[in-house]
């Protein structure tokens, strides 16, 4: 099998490739080639013993989709896109890459000929939703955007929607949580600091919150990112049905209940690194995305998340800080 991912230096692009590569397999086939591209070379995974080809490409160049599904991958993995604080600071950067380039990856698939109809798994958000809002936003709530983000993404699942009716692609759709906690250093991501609340307080170092304590979110952590990819790339068309776009499970709550969950494991003196700043452009962005969902179609087809935020703290103590905290 043969596996593209777009994006594939980012965070979950890097745990996506290493996911693959440690299972060796996806969907019951043997993995022998990997290709990898983003705007920097992604690293070779050193334990992969199939051929690999890594690429600084840009997914927003009109040649970077030909070349990239030129050796007809089977299933290709779309992570590469600008993310929302940028996206709405630079419309035409945004539009650019998460619009033009998502849109130029569908085009090459539907050229290439030969009944070519590869997988193709796309990352969208929870941003494609707008207020106002229910208590709880269900399968067939409709989407009203607020972001440049949100509207581009929308507007992509609309176009894999039609490329796979059409039977010019397999595609299929998951709308992420807000992914929590995020390693590394801070993104633009307007998100961002639903991590950096936990992960620098966790690391020894001061966080700033530029929202309300009571700002409620939808989340998932890092490595059930991966698990929703990898589950997705599985599902068959029979299982999908028409409606290919999913919002994925997450766990619900405010930022007080987050740095509460911080503060129960970890004690009072690292919780106190958090120090209130607050931020006009990031609050009116957050003050336009949904809170909660009842994601019963995604749950009906097998995707599951963490039951609690102090689950989601514990994936990343386990997975990124070797268990240990500077308290």
């Amino acid at each position: 099998m043969h596996i593209l991912i777009t994006g594939a230096a980012g965070m979950i692009g890097r745990k996506l490739t290493a996911r693959l590569v440690e299972a060796g397999a996806l969907n019951g086939r043997p993995i022998d080639t990997l290709t990898l591209i983003d705007v920097e070379a992604p690293q070779k995974p050193e334990k992969f013993t199939g051929d690999v080809v890594t690429a600084a490409a840009d997914i927003g160049d009109a040649a970077t989709a030909p070349a990239a599904i030129a050796g007809r991958p089977d299933v290709i993995f779309h992570l590469a896109a600008i993310v929302s604080g940028e996206a709405e600071l630079d419309f035409e950067k945004g539009t650019r890459v998460n619009l033009d380039g998502s849109r130029a990856l569908l085009e090459a698939v539907r050229t290439a000929g030969n009944r070519y109809r590869p997988r193709l798994v796309f990352t969208s958000s929870i941003a494609v939703f707008g207020a106002p809002f229910p208590d709880a936003i269900g399968d067939e709530f409709f989407h009203t955007p607020l972001t440049s983000y949100g509207a581009q993404k929308a507007i992509v699942e609309l176009l894999l929607a039609d490329y796979t009716r059409r039977g010019f692609v397999d595609g299929v759709g998951i709308r992420l949580p807000t992914i929590n906690v995020r390693p590394g250093r801070p993104n633009k991501a307007a998100s961002g600091f639903f991590s950096s609340i936990i992960r620098e307080p966790l690391a020894g170092q001061e966080a700033v919150l530029p929202v309300d304590d009571s700002v409620m979110h939808w989340h998932a952590s890092p490595r059930t990112a991966v698990g929703f990819l990898v589950h997705a790339a599985g599902l068959s068309s029979e299982q999908l049905g028409s409606r290919i776009n999913l919002t994925m499970p997450g766990v619900c709550c405010t930022v007080a209940a987050q740095i509460a969950a911080l503060r129960r494991l970890a004690g009072d003196k690292v919780a106190a690194r958090i120090r209130r700043a607050p931020d006009p452009l990031v609050e009116r962005i957050v003050a336009g995305w949904p809170r909660r969902f009842d994601p019963r179609r995604a749950l009906a087809l097998g995707f599951r998340a963490e039951d609690s935020f102090e689950d989601i703290i514990r994936v990343h103590i386990e997975d990124e800080l070797g268990g240990n905290i500077v308290l």
